[in-house]
C-alpha cells in the first residue's frame, strides 16, 4: 500500500514557546492534525480525519467556544480531508475505511464528510464518547460531529499473537492484514495507536498518547505548555507508563512512531515523502 502523511487541521494556539519549545513566548504556536492517506488495493483507508467541512462552516456550534479559545484552529477548507483527497485525483467516495485513534472533536470532525465509510473504533473508547462518566468526558466529545449515523465498526481486546509487547486487535474485516489497532490507554479510555507495515518498514500513529517528538527522544523532555494541557486531559494513569513503552519501541526497534499533533515529526514526514 502507499502511505501519505497529511495535515487535517492547523492551529495556532498560545504561546510559540510553550508549546512547540522554541521561539518567541508572545507568538502563536503551530500545531497539526497529522493523519494518514491508506491507499490499498481495497480502497482507501483513512486514520483519523482532522477537522471537516463542517466544523469549518459551524466551528462555535461543531467544536465548542472553549476549544475555539484554547486551541485556535485555522479551519482552512483546503485543509480538510475532502479537500486534499480531491486534490490528489482521489473521489472522497472511494474511502472504505476510517479508523480513528479516540474520538475527539480534532479527530472525528471530518467523519461526517464520509458518511459511506465504514468507521472503526477501540470498544473502550466507543463507549466512553457514547456514554460518558466523567465531567471531562461529557466535555471533550461532541455528538454533533457523529448526528450523521457513522456505519461504526466497534472492535474489542482478544488474546493473541502480540506486536512488539504490545497488545492489538488484528485481522479487522474489511482492512489489509497489515493494519493493527495498538491500545494505547491514558489520554481517553480507549486511546489506541494505528500500526501500519508498509513493506518497507512498520509505523505506528500514536495519536494523542503524547504531543510532543521529546518525550520519545532520550533523556525524554515536553514543552511546558503541552506537558501541563496532557495532565489535565488524561483520564487514565497509564499515559505516562505508555510514553515510555513508546520511547522503549523507538529505541530498540524499527518501528517509525510519531504523533498526531507534532509539527516537528509531520515536517519530517514531509521531507521524506517529497
Amino acid at each position: 500500500m502507499r502511505v501519505r502523511h497529511l495535515n487535517f487541521g492547523t492551529y495556532r494556539p498560545p504561546s510559540q514557546k510553550l508549546i512547540n519549545g522554541r521561539g518567541s513566548l508572545f507568538r502563536a504556536g503551530h500545531m497539526v492534525c497529522h493523519c494518514l492517506l491508506l491507499e490499498t488495493d481495497g480502497g482507501l483507508v483513512l486514520v483519523d480525519t482532522g477537522f471537516g467541512t463542517k466544523d469549518a462552516a459551524d466551528p462555535l456550534g461543531r467544536l465548542g467556544r472553549a476549544f475555539m479559545l484554547r486551541s485556535r484552529p485555522a479551519l482552512r477548507p483546503e485543509e480538510t480531508a475532502v479537500s486534499q483527497l480531491t486534490a490528489l485525483g482521489h473521489d472522497p467516495r472511494d474511502v472504505r475505511h476510517i479508523v480513528l485513534t479516540h474520538l475527539d472533536r480534532d479527530h472525528t470532525g471530518g467523519l461526517a464528510d464520509f458518511p459511506e465509510a465504514q468507521v472503526h473504533v477501540y470498544g473502550p473508547e466507543f463507549r466512553a464518547a457514547m456514554e460518558p462518566r466523567t465531567k471531562l468526558e461529557r466535555a471533550r466529545y461532541r455528538p454533533t460531529q457523529w448526528e450523521h449515523g457513522p456505519r461504526w465498526v466497534v472492535h474489542e481486546l482478544a488474546d493473541g499473537e502480540k506486536w512488539f509487547g504490545f497488545e492489538c486487535v488484528r485481522q479487522i474485516a474489511g482492512l489489509p492484514p497489515e493494519i493493527l489497532l495498538v491500545p494505547l490507554l491514558g489520554h481517553t479510555r480507549g486511546h489506541i495507536g494505528v500500526a501500519v507495515d508498509t513493506g518497507t518498514g512498520p509505523l505506528l500513529h500514536a495519536g494523542d498518547a503524547y504531543m510532543f517528538h521529546g518525550e520519545v527522544e532520550s533523556p525524554p523532555y515536553c514543552s511546558p505548555g503541552l506537558r501541563a494541557f496532557q495532565k489535565k486531559f488524561e483520564v487514565l494513569p497509564q499515559r505516562l507508563p505508555n510514553v515510555a513503552r513508546l520511547r522503549e519501541l523507538r529505541r530498540t526497534t524499527d518501528v517509525e512512531v510519531f504523533s498526531a499533533h507534532d509539527l516537528v515529526e509531520f515536517e519530517g514526514w514531509q521531507k521524506r515523502n517529497g
